[in-house]
């Protein structure tokens, strides 16, 4: 059985008040919950004072991205060990916005993941298709070598470090949302290509959460699909009461 798992991804918002208000309001919240991992995800800058807010809580800490290297002259970039330092578990890689935004490339996200597990990091690993992608029904394809782009040399005793996250880029900040049986379609695959790439016991044991305007109100549902074990929540997760009533809902 599958632990369901709620990452928060709080992306370019918060500031240094509002983040530990955030922070302490979920840890007050949540208390006692143990049957849901829930993780937030910060801006860098704020990840030690959430941490501290934190740090009574079962709330883990996670960061939006992740440099591969070790340590060295690269301007503006933070280490795993940077991470680990500031209390991190996970880290986002691959978020759509990375790769169509910033241009982040399946290479470039498979060297993070890596160094991520190497760092002693949980990755949730992120994919998903644009609009004119599903309209052209190329859906399956674009997941499928973002999966195998992303997991590129990730051994079967290195690989269940990984959680995959499947948003659809047409879903995320828009207010649209995929079916639940949008949603389970293609978790379903995620899966059986897992089993392919790996065996059937660790696409069993892999968690794959949905992301894109994840809210309480399709909480439920989404999570009721067998192939849907968790939801990486963006704007709702900005937000204490909304945060919360999502992962009691699962709870």
């Amino acid at each position: 059985m599958r632990k369901p798992f709620i990452a928060g991804n709080w992306k370019m918002n918060t500031n240094s008040a509002t983040a530990v208000a955030l922070a302490a309001g979920l840890a007050k919240e949540l208390q006692g919950i143990e049957t849901v991992d829930v993780a937030v995800c910060p801006p860098f800058v704020y990840l030690q004072s959430a941490a501290a807010a934190l740090s009574a809580s079962n709330i883990a800490l996670g960061a939006q991205n992740v440099y591969f290297e070790g340590d060295g002259a690269f301007t503006g970039e933070i280490s795993c060990a940077m991470l680990k330092d500031c209390c991190c578990t996970y880290v986002i890689l691959g978020h759509s916005e990375r790769r169509h935004v910033i241009g982040e490339t399946d290479a470039l996200i498979n060297k993070k993941v890596k160094a991520a597990i190497d760092g002693g990091l949980l990755p949730i690993l992120c994919v998903g298709e644009l609009l004119e992608e599903r309209d052209a029904g190329k859906t399956m394809d674009v997941v499928e070598a973002q999966v195998r782009g992303g997991l590129e040399g990730i051994c079967n005793e290195r690989i269940a470090a990984v959680t995959i996250a499947y948003e659809p880029v047409w879903a995320i900040g828009t207010g649209r949302t995929a079916t639940k049986e949008q949603a389970q379609e293609v978790h379903q695959a995620i899966r059986a290509l897992i089993e392919k790439l790996y065996s059937k016991d660790i696409a069993a044991a892999m968690r794959i959460q949905y992301g894109g305007s994840a809210k309480p109100s399709n909480t439920a549902e989404l999570m009721a699909q067998p192939d849907v074990d968790g939801l990486l929540v963006g704007g709702a997760s900005l937000k204490v009461e909304d945060f919360t009533q999502m992962i009691k809902t699962v709870a």
